[in-house]
Parts: structure tokens; C-alpha cells; sequence
């Protein structure tokens, strides 16, 4: 398993801070373009071996610019898609609360089986998760991987790699453009660094 830098993608149309995009293909604003260079500055002394990422436009163009400073390809993965949020996709929360307050009164339990409705479950999105560790594994332990994705999707990789229950997914804080580092080793994995944000500051 290679050592991990995870990164959560820049600021989208529509404000990822405040609403559920989830699979929804919004593009990076301007605040997300300089937020993705912000990142790219911040990398450029890394060895980064290969770099992967969701094939939404808001993560693979976050990629995209971290990648052109080193002319490297970048590996668009399905399993690193966000949740599917379904019929809430693009609410705010309070929008949520609103129209589905089921939902708002079953989300803190953090049931892997809570489905949002006509979207996915948190197992739907867990099982995507451990497919593309699986990827991983061809990497040499001395590798470096950049790993381009979402909030849900960060969060749930490094509980597996800890590894944690999934149940404390939700504890892991991942702001936009966050940069969180994993380094591995045969004994399992240690958290070096989680939502650092001082790139943009």
C-alpha cells in the first residue's frame, strides 16, 4: 500500500460548503480553481507516484491542475465517487429538514444502512470505497498516491486504513481543498496529518 495524500476537491457553482451535491457534475468556481492551486503550490515537493481521482468535474479538475504542474495523468476512478444523495441532492441542510425531517431524525444515528431516498446507502458508498483501495495494492510500500475525492469518500478511506469502525466516519472533519496525509507501513497505517487547510491561508 502506498503512503496517501487525500484531498478534498476546491469550492464548486453552488457552494459545496452549504449543499449536498453529491453526484450532481458541478464545476469548481473561481474560489475552487484558486483553492486547487493553492494545493498544487503546496504539493510541489512531494514525489507523487500516481494521482487518482473521482470523475466528477469538481474533483477531477482539482486533480487536473495539481497534475499539469508535473505533466502526469490522471486516473479517474468510479468508486471514488461522492454518495448519491438522490431526491436531496443540492439541498441544504435546513432545505432537508424541511421537506424530509425523517431524514434529519435518522442521519445521527449513522446507520450504514441509511439510504437516501432514491440515492445510495452509506454501505453503497462504503463498498465503492474498498474496491478502490484494491487498487492500491499493486503500488510499492515506498509509493506516494494522490487521491483527489470528496468529503464522504476521504472520510470513509481513512477509517479503513486506521482502520476504525465506519460508524466514526462522521467524526473525521474534511473541508474543501483539505489536504489529509496517511503514511503506511507493514504494522497498518498512521494519520500524519488530517484537514489541513493552511495552504489557503
Amino acid at each position: 500500500m502506498p503512503r496517501l495524500l487525500l484531498v478534498r476537491h476546491g469550492n464548486t457553482k453552488g457552494n459545496s460548503a452549504e449543499r449536498f451535491w453529491g453526484q450532481t457534475d458541478v464545476e469548481l468556481n473561481a474560489n475552487g480553481i484558486w483553492q486547487a492551486e493553492r494545493l498544487a503550490d503546496r504539493l510541489a515537493g512531494e514525489d507523487i507516484d500516481a494521482i487518482y481521482s473521482s470523475e466528477l468535474r469538481r474533483a477531477s479538475a482539482t486533480a487536473g491542475i495539481i497534475a499539469s504542474r508535473r505533466r502526469m495523468e490522471v486516473i479517474t476512478c468510479p468508486e471514488l465517487l461522492e454518495i448519491n444523495f438522490g431526491k436531496v441532492e443540492g439541498l441544504s441542510f435546513n432545505e432537508i429538514g424541511q421537506r424530509y425531517p425523517e431524514l434529519v431524525s435518522a442521519w445521527p444515528t449513522r446507520d450504514p444502512s441509511f439510504c437516501f431516498p432514491e440515492g445510495e446507502s452509506i454501505s453503497d458508498l462504503d463498498q465503492r470505497v474498498v474496491k478502490f483501495l484494491s487498487r492500491l495494492e499493486k503500488h510499492a510500500s515506498e509509493d506516494t498516491a494522490l487521491v483527489v475525492a470528496h468529503a464522504g469518500v476521504v472520510r470513509l478511506l481513512i477509517c479503513h486504513l486506521l482502520p476504525i469502525d465506519i460508524w466514526h466516519w462522521r467524526q473525521l472533519r474534511t473541508d474543501l481543498a483539505s489536504l489529509s496525509i496517511v503514511e503506511t507501513h507493514s504494522q497498518g497505517a498512521t494519520l500524519t496529518l488530517l484537514n489541513d487547510t493552511s495552504h489557503l491561508h
